[in-house]
């Protein structure tokens, strides 16, 4: 595995852990699968239902016994209860390049902060341990809901990859393409995240 994932990664703030996803989360991933299914109504992968979610996540550790990818299951500190995940993935530390998605939460914990503390953990771990000069976000151009979470934590729009993948309902999605750079963290992403948070 990985030399970067070695020890594994914890990160928190008072607000929030994240902590490496294991198979130990599979039941409290189950419970929004099963009861909040419009989650994933843009995720390439299907996560509605045990089944799919049981697969969404051998996904997600498979990717990371290939050091492709580290997904984290997201704590709320303040309830002690799992509010959903993400993860760093498409890691290329020879090129000082990430992506960053795989994120959700579920209905509880949206609009809370709960993001915004996540996303300046991961940013300042992509950036100031791992020494990433870009970190991509990607999302269905159609999911404005995450376009704006992305936009409000500092991203800069790059554009649009049209038919990019295919989608669940059987077509092919547009994805929007967004970036913050090392020195726009440096210059400005990490203040106005910080007094964000």
């Amino acid at each position: 595995m990985n030399d970067l994932f070695a020890p594994e990664i914890i990160l928190e703030s008072e607000k929030v852990l994240l902590q490496p996803l294991s198979r130990d989360d599979l039941e409290a991933y189950v419970r929004y699968a099963e009861t909040e299914q419009d989650t994933w109504q843009y995720s390439l992968l299907p996560a509605h239902g045990r089944e799919n979610m049981q697969a969404y996540v051998e996904h997600a550790l498979a990717a990371k016994e290939k050091s492709d990818s580290y997904p984290f299951t997201v704590i709320d500190k303040a309830s002690g209860k799992v509010a959903g995940s993400t993860r760093f993935y498409d890691i290329q530390p020879a090129y000082g390049y990430l992506q960053l998605g795989y994120t959700w939460y579920g209905k509880a914990f949206r609009g809370t902060g709960l993001n915004t503390h996540c996303k300046f953990l991961l940013l300042q771990h992509a950036f100031e341990s791992w020494n990433m000069a870009r970190v991509e976000f990607r999302a269905d151009n159609r999911n404005e809901r995450s376009i704006a979470a992305m936009k409000k934590i500092g991203c800069t729009v790059e554009g649009i990859i049209r038919s990019h993948m295919p989608n669940l309902e059987g077509g092919r999605r547009d994805s929007i393409l967004l970036s913050i750079l090392l020195e726009e963290w440096e210059q400005s992403v990490r203040a106005t995240l910080l007094s964000q948070l």
